[in-house]
């Protein structure tokens, strides 16, 4: 009797553990948007015409907004390896230098860009609906729409978008910081994987759409 109830008193602890985390990491990331939105807008309002600047706020309000209001899964992968993977892939942007950079493209083309990308990542998030979170985590398996075409077209939205960025504001540091997005977030694309195909759903799933990403590619 006395071990039924210390499992209990052990399954309530680590729920209010996971529970105090995930309300951590969703303050930290409306704080983290608020104080890098601030400092964009400023830059933005000095040099009015840098639109690509601009949008890369719009697409990292949508994403901060989205997480906020994710419904809570019950299983996460917490483990600090997939934690450094989550954290670098969302918070990477923070790191980009916000003033003007190398031109490689048209402001005009990184803008339609960014477009583009804003807009193929509203397309999977309305697909998903609310199973949306940084965690990688078993929230449903999602088929429709975006998750037609590759099995984490959000993220294809994010490097779409932020490639619009970069190539208007290029500088050795940005271009860090996107490769290590990427890999940060190709490194959260497979934790996830690992969570999900425990699903047999979602092994039925990863049959239909064999690429993650880049149809053809990976």
């Amino acid at each position: 009797m006395s071990s039924l109830h210390d499992d209990s008193v052990a399954r309530t602890q680590a729920i209010d553990r996971h529970l105090i985390a995930d309300i951590s990491l969703r303050a930290v990331t409306a704080v983290a948007f608020a104080a890098f939105a601030i400092s964009a807008i400023s830059h933005w309002l000095a040099a009015p015409t840098r639109i690509t600047l601009l949008l890369l706020v719009v697409a990292n309000c949508f994403t901060t907004a989205l997480v906020l209001v994710a419904r809570t899964p019950v299983r996460r992968d917490w483990r600090p390896l997939t934690l450094l993977w989550t954290l670098g892939g969302t918070y990477a942007f923070l790191f980009y230098n916000l003033n003007e950079g190398v031109k490689i493209v048209p402001e005009a083309v990184g803008a339609l860009l960014q477009i583009g990308g804003i807009s193929w990542q509203l397309f999977a998030k309305i697909s998903l609906k609310r199973s949306f979170g940084l965690l990688p985590a078993n929230r449903g398996v999602v088929s429709r729409g975006a998750y037609r075409v590759v099995r984490h077209p959000m993220y294809l939205g994010y490097f779409i978008t932020d490639a619009g960025f970069l190539l208007t504001n290029f500088s050795l540091l940005n271009l860090s910081v996107h490769v290590f997005q990427v890999a940060f977030q190709i490194g959260r694309i497979v934790r996830e994987e690992k969570i999900l195909e425990t699903d047999v759903a979602y092994r039925c799933y990863r049959n239909t759409v064999r690429y993650r990403l880049i149809p053809g590619v990976f």
